[in-house]
């Protein structure tokens, strides 16, 4: 009898731009996060007091599309490929759509690190990347299974990414990433001498 796969882990990855009815212009962008973090004096107490290595504006600023347009238009491109993913992953949602209930900016300087983590408290979470220099660290995904292994052998090198136990993606300037929230991730050290700049988010079901 053939092998099937079951109880399947999704991954979406697209161009954010590709859903935008208005193209979010990332120079633009990434000038704004490198702004907003420069001046979030809060963000940057929070950073130091809790031994964040460079910048998130993830405990200071709750409400950037409230703020800066740049995000505003960030949020609506973000809700058209929530929608597309929400299809695929065949939610039922009752006639709802799910809303953004978190939206922070990351910037990571050489060396710096974001350990293994969930985002509680939402359905939907992913990340767009602002600036991605050359050598820095691709987004590592864990499967969430491996608690639960026990005595299960490594897997060879050359297993077919659905079956290994970590799974690394490189994403680039413009990439949109969204996996369901209970996937464990992490940001290994950002080797480049340039930082590295992302905008993260969560969405639940309201």
């Amino acid at each position: 009898m053939p092998t099937t796969s079951l109880f399947v882990t999704r991954l979406y990855r697209a161009n954010l731009n590709d859903l935008a009815k208005k193209k979010v212009d990332y120079a633009e962008l990434a000038a704004s996060c490198n702004a907003i973090a420069e001046d979030d004096e809060a963000g940057q107490e929070w950073c130091e007091a809790n031994g964040y290595p460079g910048y998130t504006s993830y405990a200071s600023l709750d409400d950037l599309p409230w703020r800066f347009p740049i995000f505003k238009g960030l949020e609506a491109a973000l809700d058209r490929h929530v929608t597309a993913f929400c299809d695929d992953l065949a939610f039922d949602l009752g006639g709802k759509k799910l809303k953004l209930n978190g939206l922070w900016i990351n910037i990571l300087p050489e060396g710096g690190t974001h350990a293994s983590h969930i985002h509680p408290h939402s359905v939907i979470s992913g990340t767009t990347y602002v600036q991605m220099p050359e050598g820095t660290s691709s987004l590592k995904l864990e499967d969430p299974r491996l608690p639960m292994m026990m005595m299960s052998p490594l897997r060879r090198k050359d297993a077919p990414e659905e079956l290994r136990q970590f799974v690394y993606v490189a994403p680039v300037v413009g990439d949109v990433l969204m996996w369901e929230s209970w996937l464990r991730h992490e940001v290994p050290m950002n080797m480049s001498e340039q930082d590295r700049v992302s905008v993260s988010f969560n969405y639940g079901w309201a």
